[in-house]
């Protein structure tokens, strides 16, 4: 081969290996701070719709069949109960989630569960190992029931009444 050649090979090669590194580099950050502003707008196209004002009878009356704590039943925070207000809960290992788990298989954000006009959803928030809830793993927001195990790596958690 001529000297050229593997000049260009080595170039080649080089360039490919910067961008492997680039690549990764942009993964890692992704998994540890969330998706940029940009893609998050992407995402949710759809605006969502403002909450509606209910009346106070109707409003207790479903309050009793809507459960009022999310629990931890596997994992290392097993026990854990964490009180359900409209404020949604953020899941993950960054510090400033509402439910910090340390498992190797969590991302930094990685679902929320949120109240959406009396129901309660759970949506991944883009990580790497996936949300399941039950045995099917979440490709968008889902409504979850009591009782219900929404799994972020070796943690189950469950809604309770």
């Amino acid at each position: 081969m001529s000297d050229l050649t593997i000049m260009l090979i080595k170039i080649a090669f080089l360039a490919v290996l910067w961008l492997f590194v680039l690549m990764t580099v942009g993964v890692i950050r992704t998994d540890l701070f969330g998706p940029s502003p940009d893609k998050k707008k992407n995402k949710s196209s759809k605006p969502k719709p403002a909450p509606r004002e209910q009346s106070a009878p109707r409003a207790s009356r479903s309050k009793r069949n809507e459960p009022s704590s999310l629990a931890v039943t596997k994992g290392p925070l097993a026990g854990t109960t964490l009180n359900l207000t409209s404020q949604p809960i953020t899941i993950g290992r960054a510090k400033d989630s509402t439910l910090v788990i340390n498992d190797d298989y969590a991302s930094g954000r990685h679902a929320r569960i949120y109240s959406d006009n009396g129901r309660w959803v759970v949506e991944d928030l883009g990580s790497t190992n996936g949300t399941y809830l039950g045995q099917q793993r979440l490709t968008g927001p889902q409504a979850v029931s009591v009782g219900q195990p929404i799994r972020i790596g070796k943690t189950v958690l469950e809604l309770r009444k």
